[in-house]
C-alpha cells in the first residue's frame, strides 16, 4: 500500500514540476500556428509593389523573429518535459531569453514608422522631425538599457547557479525586478505617445471630410486598427505589472503573459499589414467599384485638395494604411 502511495506521490510531483513547461508549450504552439497562418495570408495577398516596401520587409522580419522565439522557447520547455535531468544548453536558454525580451522593442519600433507617413523626412523641417522623434528615441534607448540589464541578470543567474536551485533564483530575479517594471512601464508610454500622435494627426487631416458627408470607412478602419494596436498590448502590460509585483515566480502566470505580450504585439502589426495588402490585392485585379466605393473615392480626391501637411494628404491613405 505504501509503495502505491509513493508511486502516486512521485507521479503527482512530476506532473506539478512539468506543468509550467507544458503550459508554455501549449501557448507557444497556439500562437505560433496563428502567426504562421497570418504570414501565409500576408504573402498570398501581397503584391510586387508592396513586397518592395520597407514596412513589409520589417513585418516579414518581425514574424520570422517571433517564430524563431517560439522555436527557442519551445525547445527550452520541451527539453524540460522530455528530459528534465538534461536541460538545454546555457547558450540556448540565454538566446531564448534575449529573443523574448528584445522582440517587443522591435515590434514597437515598426509601429512607430507610421509617423513617417504623416511626417515624411524629405519634406518635414528637421526641427519638427526632431521634436517628434526625440521622445520615442529616448524611451527606446532607455528600454534597451533596462532590458540589457535584465538579460544580463538572467545570464549571470543561469551560469552561476546549480540546476536544482535555479527555479528559486529565477523567482528572485523575477519578483519586483526594477528593470522589467521599468521596461513594461516605458512600453506603455512608448505606445501611448506614438498612437496618440498618429490618431491626433489622422483626426486633423480627416476633419475636412466631415463637411463632405462623413468620414470614409477606410479612415475609420485605420482608427480602429491603431486603437487595437495600443489597447490590447496595454491590457497585457498592465497585467504583467500586476503579476511582477504580486507573484513571486514567473511560473504562476507571469511567464506566459510575457510570451503573450510578444505575440499580441506582432499580431497587431501583422493584422494591420494584411488589411492593407488586401486592399492592394483587390485594386491590382481591377475589380469593379460599387457606387458607394466610387463615391468615397471621389470624396477622398476632393479632400486631398488643400490638406497637404508635410506631404501626407488624405488621398494618400493607401500609403498611410501601410504604416498602421
Amino acid at each position: 500500500m505504501s509503495s502505491v502511495s509513493d508511486s502516486e506521490a512521485t507521479i503527482i510531483a512530476f506532473v506539478n514540476t512539468i506543468r509550467p513547461n507544458f503550459d508554455y508549450i501549449i501557448t507557444i504552439t497556439a500562437f505560433s500556428a496563428c502567426l504562421f497562418t497570418l504570414f501565409v495570408v500576408l504573402l498570398a495577398l501581397s503584391t510586387k509593389e508592396s513586397r518592395c516596401r520597407v514596412v513589409f520587409r520589417l513585418n516579414a522580419f518581425a514574424i520570422c523573429l517571433a517564430l524563431t522565439t517560439s522555436i527557442l522557447a519551445g525547445l527550452s520547455n520541451g527539453k524540460a518535459i522530455v528530459d528534465p535531468s538534461n536541460p538545454v544548453s546555457i547558450g540556448v536558454f540565454i538566446a531564448a531569453s534575449v529573443s523574448v525580451c528584445f522582440a517587443p522593442l522591435l515590434y514597437d519600433s515598426i509601429l512607430l514608422t507610421r509617423l513617417f507617413a504623416l511626417y515624411p523626412p524629405a519634406s518635414t523641417p528637421p526641427a519638427t522631425l526632431l521634436q517628434i522623434i526625440a521622445f520615442p528615441f529616448c524611451v527606446k534607448c532607455t528600454r534597451v538599457v533596462v532590458i540589457t540589464l535584465y538579460v544580463n541578470n538572467i545570464a549571470t543567474t543561469v551560469t552561476t547557479t546549480a540546476t536544482d536551485v535555479l527555479s528559486q533564483d529565477e523567482a528572485t530575479t523575477w519578483f519586483r525586478n526594477p528593470n522589467i517594471i521599468t521596461e513594461w512601464t516605458l512600453q506603455i508610454a512608448d505606445n501611448m505617445y506614438s498612437v496618440s500622435l498618429f490618431l491626433y494627426n489622422l483626426h486633423v487631416r480627416a476633419r475636412p471630410l466631415k463637411s463632405e458627408g462623413g468620414i470614409p470607412s477606410r479612415i475609420r478602419q485605420i482608427f480602429y486598427i491603431s486603437v487595437a494596436n495600443f489597447v490590447f498590448p496595454l491590457i497585457v502590460n498592465i497585467a504583467l505589472l500586476i503579476f511582477v509585483v504580486t507573484s513571486r515566480s514567473p511560473d504562476d502566470g507571469g511567464g506566459l503573459l510575457v510570451l503573450v505580450n510578444n505575440y499580441v504585439t506582432v499580431m497587431g502589426v501583422m493584422c494591420a499589414t494584411i488589411w492593407f495588402s488586401r486592399l492592394e490585392w483587390v485594386q491590382t485585379r481591377k475589380e469593379p467599384l460599387s457606387d458607394e466605393m466610387l463615391r468615397r473615392r471621389i470624396n477622398l480626391a476632393r479632400a486631398s485638395v488643400g490638406v497637404g501637411m508635410g506631404g501626407g494628404e488624405i488621398a494618400g491613405l493607401p500609403h498611410l494604411a501601410g504604416q498602421v
